[in-house]
């Protein structure tokens, strides 16, 4: 007759216990010395080996060669431990004999000698399901049983005991399998069975399995089944309803190369979004396992926020194929973003030029308002301005719209040279604050630029120093205006020597006073001392005097005024 894997490679001794060498190695060291307690616990995760172990320990109490780690196997205890008949060996389901009378007529039956052994074993399953009535009566029991019993205690949730039994009992915690003890049991069965298989289906029955070695061998049975003898990957993945890692290989090596990822989609489409989730982090913590160099150490950091967020939206009930394509155009958008010190080392590289740009203006044409006393209009300036200036000031505002401090700081840190061959040339003068403010948002600003600019634009940078205003007198600037103002002198006593002696002229300190704090400039001729003719010919020559234009050009005036003296 046919027995289930699980059963039929069942362990019999200690050895042969999978991934718990530490609870099979004390146990093993307390029956040789022959140091044993009256109660054990056993507590761990389902599959773990906790009632094998149980088992294995009552036979070894019972051997006719024991208390012994290495039972015989071939003595009548042993035999009929392992057929499960042993008349000393009462094994007990507290799931469902939980109550008080259930452990009254377990201590009913301590009353009376081992049959053919030397102890009588009683073995409880699932102990932490017992009553708090069935536990306070099992109390006193536990704490001072006669010589010939001993308790082996399992359990899968410890926690749930009271600390009153934790303390009577000797606790041994059994671990979760790993992964690659499993598989290699796994090798190890499909051998004896003379099966093929292929080595990457059995990690997939392992992983799925969860550390369980009894999960793990039920879906082994079931795969067996299902492929015929043959247990392959896609079998494997068919039965278990999992994405095929080939499917998942594509998927990334799209998602690496910015490729379109709608053929992906439609594919995952056919399998549960959460499921998607969790087979794509376990494939991305294989690869960082394997340390494959097809992502990088960011990479996988990205992807694992990525998958979180993921999950959070799928657990309040968002729509899973939404979140799906999301996730998926998040990570292909995640591969773009540059780290901070990539952005550092190209801010480093960049040439540092001495110089400062200015914009380029063009004045107006002088206006002259003829009134009661002639006036000369404002003397406006106007930035020329092209297409990709007004596109510049068109990113700077939705920069603005933004973040209004990130705004503040690219206004006042960037200023536009030029836009050619898909390059958009910055000049920068950023101070500390505002270059550590830019580089955290450098990814905004540049996507603002591509969208503005077009996709394949470069951003280059003419890093300037930044010029504070010096507090010490510009020389140059001195000389000119003592040059001015000589020329400004000899002009008007030239004007004094060939109208009228009489002439009076504001100081030229008055002047230059006036005109370069945007204020009214008078210059003045007593009426009386001139004729109409002479008094027109005074004003026109003043207008256009080289040394009036020279005045003009160094303090830029916005109102100018000549009036008469009456």
């Amino acid at each position: 007759m046919s027995q289930v894997l699980a059963l039929k490679y069942r362990p019999k001794r200690f050895e042969h216990l999978i991934g718990q060498s530490t609870v099979s190695q004390t146990l093993s060291l307390a029956l040789d010395s022959n140091r044993l307690s009256h109660a054990y616990l056993l507590s761990g995760l389902r599959g773990s080996g906790k009632t094998s172990t149980a088992r294995i320990l009552a036979k070894s109490f019972l051997c006719d060669n024991g208390p012994t780690s290495s039972p015989c196997e071939t003595c009548f205890n042993c035999q009929s431990a392992n057929d499960s008949k042993h008349l000393d060996i009462i094994e007990m389901d507290a799931a469902s004999n939980r109550g008080i009378d259930d452990i009254k007529d377990l201590i009913e039956h301590m009353k009376y000698k081992p049959s053919s052994g030397r102890f009588k074993v009683f073995i409880i399953d699932e102990i932490h399901m017992l009553t708090t009535q069935a536990f306070n009566a099992l109390l006193k029991t536990l704490e001072e049983p006669p010589e010939f019993v001993k308790f082996i205690l399992a359990t899968t949730d410890p926690l749930k005991l009271p600390a009153t039994i934790l303390s009577r009992t000797q606790h041994f915690r059994f671990n979760k399998i790993p992964q690659k003890d499993i598989v290699a049991h796994l090798i190890h069965i499909l051998n004896l069975e003379t099966i093929s298989f292929e080595q990457d289906a059995l990690e997939i029955l392992a992983r799925s399995g969860q550390g369980s070695l009894r999960d793990t061998l039920t879906m082994l049975d079931q795969a067996i089944i299902f492929s015929k003898g043959n247990v392959s990957v896609s079998a494997v993945v068919s039965m278990l309803g999992l994405v095929d890692p080939k499917i998942l290989d594509t998927i990334f090596m799209n998602i690496l190369k910015d490729k379109d990822l709608h053929d992906s989609i439609e594919v995952l489409n056919s399998f549960e979004p959460a499921l998607i989730i969790d087979e794509m982090t376990l494939y991305l913590k294989d690869k960082m396992l394997k340390q494959d160099t097809m992502f990088s150490t960011l990479i996988y950091d990205r992807y694992f926020r990525i998958l979180g967020e993921a999950k959070q939206l799928l657990y309040i009930n968002s729509d899973g194929e939404f979140v799906l394509l999301l996730t998926l155009l998040k990570m292909q958008e995640a591969n773009k973003l540059k780290t901070i010190d990539a952005i550092l080392n190209e801010v480093n590289k960049i040439e540092i030029k001495d110089e400062i740009i200015t914009p380029v203006i063009q004045p107006k044409e002088n206006i002259i308002e003829q009134n009661d006393t002639p006036i000369i209009q404002d003397i406006q300036e106007t930035v020329v301005e092209d297409e990709n200036i007004t596109k510049y000031k068109t990113v700077t505002k939705l920069i603005y719209e933004k973040n209004y401090d990130l705004g503040e700081c690219f206004e006042k840190s960037f200023q536009f040279v030029s836009f050619e061959n898909n390059t958009l040339l910055i000049a920068s003068v950023a101070d500390d604050t505002c270059r550590k403010i830019l580089m955290k948002s450098f990814a905004h600003i540049r996507t603002i630029c591509e969208d503005i600019y077009g996709d394949d634009i470069d951003i280059d940078f003419n890093k300037i120093k930044n010029t504070k205003p010096d507090t010490k007198p510009d020389v140059a600037k001195e000389k000119v205006v003592e040059q001015i103002k000589e020329e400004v002198i000899e002009q008007v006593v030239e004007n004094e020597q060939e109208y009228q002696p009489e002439t009076i002229m504001e100081e030229p300190t008055q002047i230059e006073n006036d005109v370069s704090s945007c204020m009214e400039s008078t210059i003045a001729i007593p009426q009386d001392m001139i004729t109409d003719a002479q008094k027109e010919y005074q004003i026109e020559d003043i207008e256009h005097s080289e040394m009036f234009q020279n005045a003009k050009e160094l303090f830029k005036p916005t109102k100018i005024v000549v009036t008469s003296k009456g």
